[in-house]
């Protein structure tokens, strides 16, 4: 069975893939960055992060 790569549209067999559903070690990667540059994002609700909201506490 042939997919096709979600980066780069090439089609590459699903079966003996070790990158799939990826064409490529590269692909794999490029998806991989492009989640840790936050170009993808999981829908949802925005929730702060509670430790940048903290007031400095007094070390005395």
């Amino acid at each position: 069975m042939k997919i096709k790569c979600p980066v780069c549209d090439k089609y590459a067999d699903w079966s003996d893939n070790p990158s799939r559903p990826f064409c490529s070690q590269r692909c794999r990667n490029v998806d991989l960055g492009n989640w840790f540059d936050e170009d993808y994002r999981v829908a949802g609700e925005y929730v702060p992060d509670p430790e940048q909201n903290q007031p400095e506490q007094n070390s005395h």
